[in-house]
């Protein structure tokens, strides 16, 4: 079974919550359509985090599919996590802790978690306004990585 994966990067604060969801809704039913078998890798830094993880769990359990993997990927073990990770893992398929960002200064780990998330994808979907920030250098080293990226803010600008 060929697997195709596709990372999530956006901005922490985001204003068209319910617009971007709705974007993120059919983009990935249209992704889950056309491949056999899909991981999504996503953080839980944000809104955008947030919405994409939700928006695959609702495709997911909208179109009665289970060819696809919603994986948590840190840069290192947070409280918030371990301290409930019954419930985290009810909700994502698989948590992971990227070995390279937990072995790096704290202030690196997200940079570092970011890139090796590109390297494992096909395909990165984002939603950068601006041009700064972590979400913006993830965008971008995807994209001199020639990774598909699909910047979901250009729709609403």
């Amino acid at each position: 079974m060929e697997m195709y994966t596709v990372s999530f990067f956006g901005h922490r604060i985001i204003d068209n919550l319910d617009k971007v969801q709705n974007e993120l809704e059919n983009i990935i039913s249209k992704i889950v359509s056309e491949h056999e078998y899909v991981q999504f890798l996503v953080g839980r830094d944000g809104d955008f985090d947030i919405i994409a993880a939700s928006a695959v769990r609702k495709v997911k359990k909208t179109l009665f599919i289970d060819n696809v993997d919603l994986n948590l990927v840190l840069p290192y073990m947070r409280a918030e996590i371990s301290n409930n990770i019954e419930y985290m893992l009810d909700y994502y398929n698989d948590i992971q802790v990227d070995d390279d960002a937990r072995k790096a200064h704290f202030k690196a780990a997200i940079k570092i978690r970011n890139q090796n998330m590109v390297k494992k994808s096909q395909l990165v979907i984002c939603y950068v306004e601006r041009n700064k920030g972590g979400a913006y250098t993830a965008m971008k080293y995807a994209q001199n990585q020639g990774c598909t990226v699909i910047n979901i803010a250009e729709k609403f600008e």
